[in-house]
């Protein structure tokens, strides 16, 4: 297949740009590079089948071009992370609606076989329900997670009533190798590699005993891949690792001093698929345990020697506006 992989050179989209070269498809990454990085793509830069576009998902005129004759549509461009989606709502906005707008009218205007979203977790908000199925009610905290779910309005509608075969991946806290090492505050797992390198205490926040569905990246590659290959459409599906752990253990596997820190609002106790209905769809589930994936990144540490390293201080000054508008506990 002739595939795009929007977002392709970030931490997720280069992780599915190996697989689908390795799979034997032609890849195109159209990437803007706001926050990927080509370094990702460099086990791939100079394959016979792999091209990158230098290209804004907010800008159609420059996207269209390279829609002509392609299969397969991996939507994965996009703005991440709570506090600059709070102080920027516009240009997430922009990015993960309008762009994600741009993208599919591309798309079903060059008649392409299959779209896949990479939609999040986050549009839960604090569930009732764990683990959480598909079925549970929205409720975005924050503007990342309500732009994420409103791309996702689309990807569903444009299914209803183009019938453009489209799927929608609810990703739930993936990790892996190449996750972000810069910008702003966020991922626990960046965070604590970084601090760990710099024999920093781990800053932890509340008390640990929160979990997350922490899922490996080169498993949700395959989930990506799956979801192409399958005849599912207007489907929204979780995609998780079928468990969740502390971030307690997490520390427990990274080795290191703790300092804990205020918990934060907007952010639920659990995270936790229910992954029965993709298993069951497209007959996908993980496979990288979670001890086996910190092993990995461990392996890699040296990969986070340039990222920040956050200490309370830091950290209270990055999440204020957090604070301010989800409610500031400490008022």
């Amino acid at each position: 297949m002739k595939t795009i992989v929007t977002g392709g050179a970030g931490f997720i989209g280069s992780h599915l740009s190996e697989l689908l070269l390795a799979e034997g498809h032609d890849v195109v990454v159209v990437d803007n590079l706001t926050s990927g990085r080509l370094e990702n793509l460099k086990s791939v830069v100079g394959h016979p089948s792999f091209k990158f576009a230098n290209a804004d998902i907010r800008d159609p005129s420059a996207i269209q071009p390279l829609f002509e004759g392609v299969d397969w549509v991996f939507h994965l461009a996009g703005l991440a992370d709570i506090v600059p989606s709070i102080e920027m709502p516009s240009q997430y906005y922009s990015t993960n609606v309008s762009g994600t707008f741009n993208v599919l009218e591309c798309a079903r205007r060059s008649g392409v076989k299959r779209f896949l979203y990479a939609a999040s977790s986050s549009s839960y908000g604090i569930p009732d329900q764990y683990p959480t199925p598909e079925s549970a009610p929205i409720q975005p905290q924050y503007p990342y997670a309500l732009t994420k779910y409103m791309g996702e309005e689309l990807v569903l509608h444009w299914a209803k009533v183009y019938r453009f075969p489209t799927v929608s991946l609810r990703l739930f806290n993936v990790y892996g190798i190449r996750s972000r090492t810069t910008g702003a505050y966020g991922a626990v797992f960046g965070v604590f590699l970084a601090q760990k390198l710099n024999g920093r205490p781990f800053t932890v926040v509340g008390d640990g005993t929160q979990t997350r569905d922490f899922t490996y990246v080169t498993d949700v590659a395959e989930a990506f891949l799956c979801a192409a290959q399958s005849s599912v459409s207007g489907e929204a599906m979780n995609v998780g690792s079928g468990n969740h752990y502390s971030v307690n253990r997490l520390v427990e596997l990274l080795g290191g001093a703790v300092e804990y820190i205020q918990k934060r609002p907007g952010e639920p106790d659990c995270t936790y698929a229910d992954v029965r209905k993709i298993e069951k769809l497209i007959g996908w589930r993980s496979r990288i345990s979670f001890e086996m994936g910190v092993r990995q990144m461990l392996e890699r540490i040296n990969d986070w020697k340039d990222a920040p390293v956050w200490n309370p201080a830091s950290i209270n000054q990055a999440t204020a506006a957090w604070f301010h508008y989800l409610g500031d506990a400490r008022s």
